[in-house]
């Protein structure tokens, strides 16, 4: 069995590379880099797809320097020392350090970002990371100190062109196929710009025409066989596509519906699908406040303390997290009074614009402010009974104006004694 078309096609030096022009066109900051032999750690930072792998990969071919390279979702403290014991004992006199390419350098948790932080520093390793997510959230402040960030982009639609071309003339299986694109619209939309998602695409196209076992028949690719193909084997190309934003709408109704079940299932296809887990985490956050509210405050506590926690001590554990904080909200009472409630509120200051504030409730930090009567006929509430006083706090305009009502459940319920 062949390797995806993808890994067939995956370039060995900058000249074969497509796209990112800012960096590896000719005098381009990183372009210059390489060919001087002399590059700092680096993290490259950018949609899946667009050749962070690759250029790890290039600079490593180019430099002739030991590569290492280990994935964030299944690599731990351990293994990260393993790698660094091996590169001190791989370089010799002059040569380049040892690379060390991490994929998703994102998931890392922070002590596993430490770890890295003296074999970067003296010089043992050159650090590459890859990355989706924007490094300044994700990448622990010591380590992104030491590294320069590079920003790579979705590729064009030329840059898909000349991809596209490349396959069916270079590749030694599709150039030997009587292969016609007629229509590419469907291929450069579904791709989003993604180099492996195009080529996938392409390759499922091919795999799937009936006319595979006879090389003599032309295989004409049309916007509707691509929309045909991809319906029928989704998985080909939806990565962080229209399935990722379905079944992460899915987990979160089921939580909203109070269903444990169906909540944890759509958490496994998530974890097993490769999703984000600090993406997870903060779609939990969301609900916690959302759906499950004011019936249970602490839900947003446990919420919070899930994200925090997988910052913590990454994965595989996290996904433990996820469950018990999943599981938890499914099972909470449910309220979203504070959602209408500012979501009432926002319509409300959008109808009367800037209402001024009442003089009561003012400040008055200056003697001129007390002269106009900021502050007067305040009453604090701690001086009276039960810490409790009525008098008005919206502006006038507003006077007894409600925007939040409590829903039907015991902790409102209290809150309204």
């Amino acid at each position: 069995m062949s390797a995806p078309l993808a890994e067939r096609l995956r370039p060995q030096n900058l000249d074969e590379f497509i796209g990112q022009k800012h960096l590896v066109g000719k005098g381009a900051v990183l372009r210059r880099m390489i060919d001087s032999g002399r590059i700092p750690s680096i993290i490259f930072w950018g949609p899946p797809g667009v050749g962070k792998t690759t250029l790890a990969n290039i600079i490593s071919n180019t430099l002739k320097a030991p590569f290492y390279k280990l994935s964030a979702i299944n690599s731990g403290v351990k293994d990260v020392r393993e790698v660094i014991e091996k590169a001190k004992n791989a370089r010799f006199f002059d040569s380049a350090a040892p690379i060390l390419f991490i994929d998703e350098i994102h998931r890392f948790s922070k002590s596993q970002q430490d770890s890295l932080l003296h074999a970067v520093e003296t010089g043992t390793v050159t650090l590459i990371g890859a990355t989706t997510e924007n490094p300044s959230f994700e990448v622990i402040r010591p380590l992104l100190s030491r590294c320069q960030v590079y920003v790579l982009k979705s590729l064009e639609k030329q840059d898909l062109e000349v991809l596209l071309q490349r396959a069916l003339t270079e590749d030694l299986i599709l150039k030997e196929r009587k292969i016609t694109v007629l229509e590419r619209d469907a291929l450069f939309r579904f791709s989003g710009g993604d180099a492996r998602k195009l080529l996938n695409i392409l390759d499922l196209a091919v795999a799937s025409d009936d006319a595979t076992e006879n090389n003599d028949e032309e295989l004409v690719i049309t916007d509707k066989l691509v929309t045909e193909r991809l319906q029928e084997n989704p998985a080909a190309y939806d990565k962080g596509g229209e399935m990722h934003y379905d079944i992460i709408s899915a987990f979160i109704k089921s939580i909203r519906g109070s269903d444990p079940d169906a909540a944890i299932y759509w958490l496994a296809r998530m974890v097993a699908g490769g999703e984000d887990p600090k993406f997870i985490a903060r779609r939990l956050v969301i609900s916690a406040a959302e759906d499950i509210g004011l019936a249970n405050p602490n839900a947003l506590l446990l919420a919070n303390a899930c994200f925090e926690t997988l910052q913590k001590i990454g994965w595989p554990e996290g996904r433990i997290v996820l469950a018990e904080t999943t599981l938890y909200l499914a099972t909470s009472p449910k309220s979203n009074s504070a959602y209408l409630a500012i979501d009432k509120a926002l319509a409300t200051v959008e109808q009367t614009g800037n209402l001024p504030v009442p003089l009561h409730l003012r400040n008055a930090p200056t003697s001129l402010m007390k002269e106009l009567d900021y502050g007067k006929e305040y009453k604090y509430a701690h001086d009276y009974k039960d810490n409790f006083v009525q008098q008005e706090y919206l502006p006038k305009e507003l006077n007894k104006s409600c925007f939040w009502s409590a829903q039907s459940n015991p902790s409102e319920a209290k809150m309204q004694e």
